[in-house]
């Protein structure tokens, strides 16, 4: 029995639905992965979009064929923002605006209601250029992701260059071509869609699940109030630092700040104000170093950088820096934002006692607060 084109898009919007229902009961309701979602909504999206091309021949291909054209093109959006996600990485606005609204366009203006291929090369280079974007955040994941990173952005890859194919063959000979009819015509991409589908499906399971366990650790290991982590994990980062020399050569410099008078905040203008001013502080402190740098709530209103490779200079620099981003953030209500006291430690390669620097940088703040606080103090101007 040989399958005709139709057939096989009976057959691919019937897996396709099935495969929605599917991960949305058994993945995404579990889960709440928001790659899981994307990955449901690109299947909708496929399966609508196959059923409209079955309209194709009828007096309704007019508006079908670039509404088939249009929502394809929205699931290759919908893969693409779904691996974004991975890297929690919200997707561009534009991709969902731009991407199908010249597909559209190109489908209306090239006689739909008589050319099934309507907008066929914008069609076709949309469904390479999405997947293919797909495949390069996946491949972008770290190499411990997951064990089916690899296998995904391959089979995202492969898919997105038979598109590639797929386009040059009808530019070059148009959807009538021996190579275009034969190689890459509806019927065989529906199946090979088919089969690439189903493999990814399933290993979207994985990375689901995978991407649910990372945001339950990030949870675990933040500050509620802040976003900072919290103590257990900046301890534990902060040693794993210390331990592998490859970062900058093992030296660097910790630096413990406090908020000064932060009771007063509290009595004067109360909690809500605290927590106000503590989150003013945190935001100062990750505006001001680097994304690899460690940042951290210590407990109450303290808190504690690493700084890997950094000075004594410099990690005055920083606090400074961040003194400067506090002061300049407005407050309601008629309130100050505190001042802040440093104490900062630096450490040469080899060293990984932790305690110990946190203590010394802890004796350099206890410093800064005799001195009359709002300053730094350096552990190597005491010793």
């Amino acid at each position: 029995m040989v399958l005709d084109t139709a057939t096989l898009r009976i057959a691919f919007g019937l897996m396709a639905l099935v495969l929605a229902f599917l991960f949305y009961f058994s993945a995404y309701r579990v889960t709440r992965s928001p790659y899981s979602g994307w990955w449901c909504l690109a299947l909708l999206f496929f399966l609508t979009g196959s059923a409209c091309f079955l309209l194709d021949g009828t007096r309704h291909q007019v508006w079908a064929n670039p509404a088939g054209n249009v929502l394809l093109v929205h699931g290759g959006v919908a893969v693409w923002a779904g691996a974004r996600s991975l890297r929690t990485v919200p997707p561009p606005m534009w991709a969902f605006t731009g991407i199908p609204l010249v597909t559209l366009v190109a489908s209306v203006l090239d006689s739909p209601a008589t050319n099934t291929w309507s907008g066929g090369p914008v069609f076709l280079a949309a469904m390479s250029l999405t997947i293919g974007l797909a495949a390069r955040e996946l491949w972008r994941l770290e190499p411990g992701y997951s064990r089916v990173r690899i296998p995904m952005a391959a089979a995202a890859g492969g898919l997105s260059f038979f598109y590639f194919l797929r386009w040059a063959a009808f530019v070059l000979e148009g959807q009538d071509g021996p190579v275009f009819a034969t190689v890459f015509g509806s019927a065989v991409t529906t199946l090979v869609t088919m089969v690439l589908l189903v493999v990814v499906s399933f290993s979207m399971a994985a990375l689901s699940s995978e991407q649910q366990t990372r945001a339950l650790r990030m949870v675990a290991s933040r500050d509620d109030l802040t976003g900072l982590l919290n103590r257990k994990a900046f301890l534990n980062l902060a040693s794993e630092q210390l331990a592998d020399r490859s970062i900058t050569r093992g030296s660097g410099a910790l630096i413990l700040a406090d908020l000064d008078h932060f009771k007063a905040v509290n009595d004067t203008y109360g909690h809500a104000a605290g927590d106000l001013a503590l989150q003013a502080f945190a935001e100062a402190c990750t505006a001001t170093v680097r994304s690899t740098d460690l940042v951290g709530r210590y407990g109450g209103e303290e808190f504690v950088l690493l700084i890997p490779g950094a000075s004594g200079e410099r990690a005055e620099t920083i606090a400074e820096e961040i003194s400067g981003r506090l002061a300049g953030t407005t407050a309601v209500g008629g309130m100050e934002m505190p001042t802040a006291s440093y104490g900062i430690s630096t450490y040469e390669g080899g060293t990984k006692d932790l305690e110990g620097l946190i203590a010394s940088a802890d004796a350099a703040l206890y410093a800064a607060k005799s001195l009359g606080r709002n300053r730094t103090a350096r552990s190597d101007w005491m010793s």
